[in-house]
């Protein structure tokens, strides 16, 4: 196992991942594309692009902010 996978499975705290997710959707929103703004996140954040992955799949299936306004 690598540094990195190790990694993937000790996630940011709930608030953090919503962080996360927010800066993500705006990305997106700006225009970015989903690939890019995973990779643009992750560096931001210091995170791997699959816990970014990780993160966007759960905000989405819980409808996190600002999904639910």
């Amino acid at each position: 196992m690598t540094g990195e996978d190790e990694m993937a499975d000790d996630p940011p705290p709930e608030d953090r991942r919503r962080e996360i997710f927010a800066a993500l959707v705006a990305a997106q929103d700006g225009g970015l594309s989903v690939l890019a703004s995973r990779k643009k996140i992750a560096g931001e954040f210091g995170l791997t692009a699959k816990q970014v992955e990780k993160i966007e799949k759960e905000g989405l299936e819980a409808q996190w902010p600002p999904l639910d306004t």
